[in-house]
C-alpha cells in the first residue's frame, strides 16, 4: 500500500511536468491521497487535518521572511540597489579571466540578494551579453553563471533554501552559515581553478558593454543606492534576526526610492507588494520582478509540502524507505545515502524546495545532530537540485541567460562541493 500511494504521487508529479501544469496540483492531488491513505490506517479526517496543520505551522517563519524578502528584492530593483552594484561589478571584468569573474561576480550577487533565478536575470544576463561580445562559449559562461547563482542559494542569510533548511531542522542561520562555509572553501578554490583555466584556455578579446549606460537609461545610478546592501551585510555580520535585517534594508531601500529614483511612495508601495516593472524596455528582462505577490506561489508549495510531514510521521507512509536509506548510510555514510536520496528526490519534485523537504522527511534519523544534518541538507537537497535538466531550480536560470542543459556539466561547483563532502565524510568514517 505504502509503495502504492508513493508511486501515484511521483506520477502526478511527472504528469505535471510533462503536460507543463504548476506542480500546485500534483501537491494538493497529493494532500489528498496521504489523507486516504491516512484514513486507511485507521486515522479519522480530523486527526489528518490536525497532523496536516502543524507540518505547516513548522514553517510558519519561512512563509513570514518569503513575504519580507519578495518586498526587499522589488525595492532592491526599484532603488537601483541591484543595477549600481551590477555596474560596478562588471568594471572587475577583464576577458582573460572572464569565466572566473562571471562565477565570482554571480557568487556575489547571489550571496546579496539570495535568490539563484534573480542572480541568473541580472548579473547573469549582463555575463552572457559580454561573452556574446568576446567570443566566449555560451555554455561555458551557462555553467560559470549557474554554479555562481546558486552559491548564495546555498550561503546568504535572505535565501529561502538557507531558511528554509534551518527552519525544518530547527537551527541558527548564522551557526549554519559557519558551518556551510567551512565545508566549502575547497571546492569553491578548486571551482576558481577551473574557471581560470578553462578562460585561459579560450581567451577572447572583444568590446564590453557600457552598462552604465545601459541602467543610467532607467535609473539614478547614485552610490547612495548600495546602502540597502550593506545595510543587509552589517546586520548579517551582526548576527541579527533575518527578519529583523530585511526589514532594516527594507526601511532604508523607500526613502531611496523617493528621493533617488524620484518614485512616488504609492508606486513604491505597489512595488513591495505586485513586483517591480521598469518603463525602460530594453531593462525589463534584467529588473522585473520581485514584490510579495511573487512569493505566494513558492509559499504555497513549502505549505503544501510542509502539510506532509506529521502525516508521514504518524501513519508510517515513509518508514520501509527510511530504513532502506538507514541501511545505506550504514554500508557508506549518512552524507552519501543522504546525497544520493536528494538526487532522487529531486528528479521526482522537480523543484528545489519540495526536493528539501522529501529529503530531510526521508533522512531525518541519519544525523543526531541538527547543526549537521543542516549541512547534510545543504550540502544534497539544495545544490542537486540545478543539476536535474528537467528541474526549475537550474532550467529557469538557464532560460534566462539564453543557455541550455549543455551548460550543467561546468556548473563545477555544483559538483565538486559534493564530490569534496563525500571524500571527507569517507575519510572519517574511517578514522572513526
Amino acid at each position: 500500500m505504502e509503495w502504492l500511494t508513493l508511486g501515484l504521487f511521483c506520477i502526478m508529479l511527472l504528469a505535471c511536468l510533462a503536460l507543463d501544469l504548476s506542480i500546485l496540483y500534483a501537491l494538493c492531488a497529493g494532500l489528498g491521497l496521504f489523507f486516504l491513505y491516512g484514513l486507511r490506517r485507521g486515522f479519522s479526517l480530523r486527526e489528518l487535518g490536525r497532523m496536516a496543520l502543524r507540518g505547516v505551522l513548522t514553517v510558519r517563519n519561512v512563509l513570514i521572511t518569503f513575504l519580507l524578502i519578495g518586498m526587499l528584492t522589488a525595492l532592491w530593483r526599484a532603488a537601483g540597489t541591484i543595477p549600481v552594484i551590477v555596474c560596478y561589478a562588471g568594471a572587475l571584468i577583464r576577458p582573460e579571466i572572464f569565466l572566473l569573474m562571471a562565477f565570482l561576480l554571480n557568487c556575489g550577487i547571489s550571496l546579496l540578494t539570495g535568490t539563484s533565478f534573480g542572480t541568473s536575470a541580472t548579473m547573469g544576463v549582463i555575463c552572457m551579453t559580454i561573452a556574446g561580445a568576446m567570443d566566449v562559449s555560451p555554455v561555458l559562461t551557462g555553467g560559470a553563471v549557474l554554479a555562481g547563482a546558486f552559491f548564495g542559494d546555498r550561503s546568504s542569510p535572505v535565501s529561502t533554501s538557507c531558511l528554509l533548511v534551518s527552519e525544518v531542522t530547527g537551527t541558527n542561520i548564522f551557526e549554519n552559515l559557519k558551518r556551510f562555509f567551512r565545508v566549502a572553501w575547497a571546492p569553491f578554490g578548486a571551482a576558481c581553478v577551473v574557471y581560470a583555466l578553462l578562460g585561459l584556455a579560450g581567451s577572447r578579446s572583444g568590446q564590453l558593454p557600457d552598462l552604465w549606460t545601459l541602467f543610467g537609461s532607467g535609473f539614478a545610478l547614485h552610490w547612495v543606492a548600495v546602502l540597502p546592501a550593506a545595510a543587509i551585510l552589517l546586520l548579517s555580520c551582526l548576527r541579527v534576526n533575518v527578519k529583523i535585517a530585511m526589514t532594516v534594508s527594507i526601511l532604508t531601500a523607500i526613502p531611496i526610492c523617493m528621493f533617488v529614483q524620484n518614485i512616488s511612495l504609492a508606486d513604491t508601495l505597489g512595488f513591495m507588494l505586485g513586483g517591480y516593472r521598469t518603463e525602460v524596455a530594453a531593462l525589463s528582462a534584467m529588473v522585473d520582478g520581485g514584490g510579495a505577490v511573487s512569493m505566494l506561489r513558492p509559499g504555497a508549495i513549502v505549505c503544501l509540502s510542509s502539510s506532509y510531514s506529521d502525516i508521514f510521521r504518524k501513519t508510517g507512509l515513509l518508514d520501509r524507505i527510511k530504513a532502506s536509506i538507514g541501511a545505506l548510510a550504514d554500508r557508506t555514510t549518512p552524507y552519501i545515502a543522504a546525497l544520493l536520496t536528494s538526487l532522487v528526490a529531486n528528479m521526482v519534485a522537480c523543484n528545489q524546495t519540495l526536493g528539501i523537504l522529501l529529503t530531510h522527511h526521508l533522512c531525518d534519523t541519519l544525523e543526531p545532530d541538527r547543526e549537521n544534518m543542516a549541512v547534510l541538507l545543504a550540502d544534497s537537497a539544495v545544490v542537486t537540485a540545478p543539476l536535474i535538466p528537467w528541474s526549475i531550480a537550474g532550467a529557469v536560470p538557464l532560460a534566462a541567460i539564453g543557455a541550455d542543459a549543455a551548460s550543467i556539466p561546468f556548473a563545477c561547483y555544483l559538483w565538486l562541493l559534493p564530490l569534496w563532502h563525500c571524500l571527507c565524510s569517507l575519510r572519517e568514517k574511517k578514522r572513526a
